[in-house]
């Protein structure tokens, strides 16, 4: 993986902050960090669990004009839904069963400062409706409390969830979503930073060496070949996890690729080369889909010409086409009264094949017949359609098939 270009001050706040690696995703985020820094703007930053989201909020913070106020990291997944809300935002005494004083929330703590909401998507959606309200107004009640308070602060939030089927599945809020995404920065996973897996062995392996006064390690090129095409489902969590034990149990030796094989869980997938996730293509999708609709049509074509090509009795005088312009005085009644002036007759419109005329009508159908042999059930018309739920999804909104 090349090594991308980095500026004087990417360099200094990666050194500032222990960020060990040089692969062009890592410096890519470090330096949309910096830029967004002084500006007060919701940052939300994305990335797999132990990819090292934690260290970007504390960047934000330290290059802000907030950097001499206080910094607080709140860690959403591990607070009970039922405290949470105090936690936050605060209590008065009497509010609940235990609280046997007030208490100041971290909203109200870091006041002027910076508050970074780790795994944001774990907040209830009560909470989510609070946390909406200090974004947009700056004000917030405590819990047992009528009193309306103000807060200065800016919010950082990072998640490990996807975010948009969090929303589409009702799970968080999609006006907070955006509230708190006003700018994104993703973290890669490890696998995808390449040559910075050795980097943060050796650096790891060294680390727990001089703290605990152990010989130092080293890695064969094999051992490094084989951490470099494992796919470090724990990311750099699991890395250090993993050197820290070598580091103790194999102090002072040259590390091989079998006594690193032997450390890593599921250890035979470093066989293969790691697959890189390529960004989901709905166009591939639309593709296939059209591909289907045009195989539909051609079957519907075959049945026309079999229908075409059997005799039909001429119609008698009464189902022919109506004309144009019926005459008729402004109390008779019509035998036509039930059609347009300008459609056939009854027996033409029954016996008239229904064929959609565009790419549109025939992808409605084909979703809608979909979805009746299957009963309605989206996740087998999805899987017969050869598509993405989500596609699906959005697919039966646009065509009004809910």
């Amino acid at each position: 993986m090349p090594v991308s270009r980095q500026s004087p001050e990417v360099l200094q706040s990666k050194q500032r902050f222990g960020i060990i690696g040089n692969a062009p995703a890592l410096v890519g985020a470090v330096e949309r960090t910096l830029r967004v820094a002084p500006i007060d703007l919701s940052v939300l930053i994305t990335g797999e669990s132990g990819a090292g989201k934690e260290f970007f909020p504390k960047i934000i913070h330290a290059y802000s004009p907030r950097k001499h106020a206080k910094y607080i990291a709140v860690n959403c997944g591990a607070i009970p839904e039922g405290t949470i809300d105090s936690e936050l935002f605060g209590h008065e005494k009497g509010a609940f069963t235990g609280a046997v004083a007030s208490r100041k929330g971290y909203f109200e703590e870091a006041d002027g400062g910076t508050i970074f909401l780790d795994e944001v998507a774990e907040l209830p959606l009560t909470t989510q409706a609070r946390l909406l309200r200090v974004l947009e107004t700056g004000e917030f009640l405590k819990v047992g409390s009528s009193a309306v308070q103000k807060t200065n602060i800016r919010v950082v939030a990072a998640t490990n969830v996807d975010m948009l089927r969090a929303v589409e599945e009702g799970r968080f809020r999609e006006d907070l979503y955006y509230r708190l995404s006003t700018v994104q920065i993703s973290i890669p996973p490890l696998r995808d930073r390449g040559g910075d897996i050795g980097l943060l062995a050796r650096k790891f392996a060294a680390d727990f060496a001089e703290r605990w006064r152990l010989p130092q390690i080293s890695f064969t090129e094999e051992a490094r070949l084989v951490m470099g095409r494992y796919r470090w489902p724990g990311n750099v969590r699991q890395l250090k996890n993993v050197v820290e034990q070598l580091a103790l149990f194999e102090a002072g030796n040259d590390v091989g690729s079998d006594v690193v094989r032997s450390y890593l869980p599921d250890y035979a997938s470093v066989t293969a080369p790691a697959i890189i996730e390529r960004p989901h293509s709905y166009e591939k999708e639309r593709e296939m889909l059209m591909g289907m609709i045009a195989r539909l049509q051609v079957r519907i074509d075959e049945l026309e010409s079999r229908m075409s090509s059997q005799p039909v009795p001429a119609p008698a005088p009464t189902t022919a086409l109506a004309p144009l312009f019926h005459p008729r005085k402004e109390d008779e009644p019509s035998e036509y009264s039930e059609y347009s002036e300008y459609s056939e007759s009854p027996e033409a419109v029954e016996s008239a094949p229904s064929v959609p005329q565009t790419l549109e009508d025939q992808e409605r159908e084909a979703i809608r017949s979909a979805l009746a042999r299957n009963g309605g059930h989206r996740k087998a018309a999805a899987d017969e359609l050869k598509i993405s739920q989500r596609t699906l999804y959005r697919k039966i909104k646009d065509y009004g098939l809910e």
